[in-house]
């Protein structure tokens, strides 16, 4: 048993009996157990997020990488290999897609009722589950109904109603944790008792996210504190193996007062035997967290203990196997391997391969939420007193760049509230994702004004980033917005139908910045290469930079809001290269003006004009955009464009008089 890594076979259906019985590949570790050892394997779901059918809701169609449906089709396969199964849920499976918020905002949780989540995981078969962030993000009251369906006990042991010097005398929100009195089936088919601990733990991170719901009602602990509280009394009470489900993510191995990713040295508590993680919505063991201090990447150990994370959404369950051996009239783990099974494989050229089918009692258990989410997609949110077009959101400020930054900064003066760094301006960066080029002269966003339903976001905002903020100077804004500015060629002065756009710089990589005005002086070459690299150290294309009508301090501090794409260094921006972020949302981009649409009730997307192109007399620039754009043409009266002729492969054209 001294490989601790094995490639396993998925679940293999053979001929058989009359009967119809399949034969199963067993894991070593039940095939070759001896009679005083036993073979536990502990399957774990995590970032559910709702995600019960395999469908894209903002999309509207259906997809082949998400879906508990399409996850627990293998799990009465990945049991049978297995002597001794335990399955749990790692968190965050309330929130997340607009079936979370059909039940929490549209229909409600009425005494009885059932969650269509509680619903799946009831038919599935869970041991445990815990508690993740977003359990929270719809209040209490209403998680507290979800769960009362729950057929599993549900743990979390660092949140409390009330605290004191010792987390093992607080009233705990929920249970901190639980004993499974189960039966082993050792090698030689005995069966002995076995007491199998189960502890939960969440970022302590949610007092600020969902302060609103929280301040007052409960406190959070430090999750590695809370541990060393609570773990010894579990052995006290004759818990003989401890998994933690710590819903947090692989971070440092240095202990820190109130770690959001303390999976590491949450790993090192002496008494805890394995542990499940999630909230990265990441895959461990991988190539990943290579580099990670105490974590072996390869073969699943932290701090030489099993540990899996099994990617969001259903994209992969999680498998920690261990070979227990009877010592005395104890358990303990002699060997372990560890494995995150896909649902689906993406190929080189990006192309998605289904690997398993849907669990159709899943299905049927859900399928009148499932079409009653569907209804709720597709009508009416909000209202838009404006239309919502991409068309001119290279050359000229644009509505559905302008609701991005919006909500984001609507958000963000939320999540800020109360923090050291309130009282800091909040400005807004975002791009425009469907604005052409290879996607050709239809991919462009076209919302009409009047209705807004939650389908259309995705065609707003087409990627499923979260939301952070980031501290930067006056003199960072100046630098970020140049960056920007590589979308554009240099133009002469004087110079007549000059080609305006790069086509080498992605348009998802010209952020707009809102909350300041400036202009683009065409004139000056990009300071920036297409990488991020300074080109032209005394370039200044950005000018006029002004934060509420006075030229920008270059001292000054000031809050971004960005996407965790362009905050982790993402397009290379100065001020956002990882190490200047302040906020990390735990919700995405989407769901984010999903919540801005719904509290609004009418958004007021038409652009400020906050930035323009410095005037440059004598001179035309052309570029090309989709037909469509003529349909909104006169919508851009404080910009000097018209309309210059078809362009090629589709495409109109329009010049600019500068």
């Amino acid at each position: 048993m001294t490989d601790r890594h094995l490639t396993l076979s998925r679940r293999q259906f053979l001929a058989g009996t009359t009967a119809g019985a399949a034969l199963i590949t067993l894991h070593p570790y039940s095939a070759r157990a001896a009679t005083n050892q036993a073979h536990l394997r502990i399957m774990e779901t995590t970032d559910i997020h709702v995600h019960v059918w395999p469908y894209d809701y903002y999309a509207d169609k259906e997809v082949d990488t998400v879906g508990l449906s399409r996850t627990a089709s293998i799990i009465d396969g990945i049991r049978a290999e297995a002597t001794n199964t335990l399955l749990v849920d790692n968190g965050d499976f309330l929130q997340g897609n607009p079936m979370g918020d059909y039940m929490a905002y549209e229909r409600g949780m009425k005494d009885g009722d059932l969650h269509p989540i509680i619903k799946a995981m009831n038919t599935v078969g869970y041991d445990a589950a815990t508690i993740g962030n977003h359990e929270f993000n719809y209040g209490i009251p209403f998680l507290e109904k979800t769960i009362a369906g729950a057929d599993f006990p549900i743990v979390l042991a660092n949140i409390a109603k009330s605290e004191g010097s010792d987390p093992t005398k607080d009233e705990t929100l929920f249970k901190p944790y639980v004993i499974l009195d189960r039966q082993l089936t050792d090698g030689a088919g005995n069966t002995h008792p076995i007491k199998v601990g189960l502890i939960g733990f969440t970022p302590p991170q949610v007092m600020q996210w969902d302060a609103k719901h929280l301040t007052g009602n409960v406190t959070a602990r430090d999750i590695v504190q809370t541990a060393e509280a609570y773990v010894p009394q579990m052995r006290e009470e004759g818990a003989e193996i401890i998994i933690a489900l710590s819903h947090s993510g692989i971070g440092s191995a240095n202990a820190e007062e109130g770690m959001e990713n303390a999976s590491v040295p949450l790993a090192a508590v002496d008494g805890i035997d394995a542990l499940v993680t999630g909230h990265s919505h990441l895959v461990f063991p991988s190539p990943t967290y290579a580099d990670f201090a105490a974590v072996d990447a390869e073969s699943g150990l932290i701090h030489g203990k099993p540990a899996v994370m099994g990617g969001f959404w259903g994209s992969h369950l999680g498998l920690i196997d261990l070979l227990l051996e009877r010592d005395g009239n104890a358990w303990r783990v002699v060997s372990s391997t560890t494995e995150a099974r896909p649902i689906s494989q993406r190929g080189e050229d990006r192309s998605v391969t289904a690997l398993v089918e849907d669990d159709q009692a899943v299905l049927d258990a859900t399928r009148a939420d499932h079409e009653a989410t569907l209804e709720y997609i597709r009508r009416a949110v909000g209202k838009t007193d404006a239309p919502l077009y991409s068309y001119f959101a290279l050359v000229a400020d644009d509505p559905s760049v302008q609701i991005v930054s919006n909500a984001q900064t609507w958000y963000i003066s939320q999540m800020l509230a109360g923090t050291e760094y309130a009282a800091l301006p909040i400005l807004s960066a975002a791009a425009p994702f469907k604005a052409g080029g290879r996607g050709g002269p239809e991919y462009y966003t076209d919302v009409g004004k009047g209705d807004i339903a939650i389908k259309n976001v995705s065609d707003l905002y087409l990627y499923p980033n979260t939301v952070r903020a980031v501290k930067v100077t006056g003199a960072e804004v100046k630098d970020w917005l140049e960056r920007s500015a590589g979308m554009f060629n240099q133009v002469e002065a004087g110079a007549t139908d000059a080609p305006l756009l790069n086509p080498d710089f992605p348009s998802y990589n010209f952020d707009v910045m809102d909350g300041v005005t400036y202009q683009i002086d065409l004139s000056q070459p990009s300071k920036f290469d297409r990488d991020g690299e300074v080109i032209h150290p005394d370039a200044a294309r950005i000018v006029n930079l002004q934060y509420n009508g006075a030229p920008i301090d270059p001292a000054q501090e000031f809050i971004v809001a960005t996407n965790n794409y362009r905050a982790s260094g993402g397009g290379s921006f100065p001020g956002a290269k990882g190490d200047s972020i302040v906020f990390e949302g735990p919700d995405t981009n989407r769901d984010v003006i999903v919540r801005y649409i719904v509290e609004q009730g009418t958004v007021s997307p038409a652009a400020d004009a906050n930035w323009s192109f410095a005037p440059m007399d004598g001179t035309t620039v052309v570029f090309e955009t989709g037909p469509k754009a003529r349909d909104y043409l006169q919508d851009l009266k404080a910009a000097d464009i018209e309309d210059a002729g078809d362009g090629a492969d589709g495409f109109a054209l329009f010049r600019i008089n500068l």
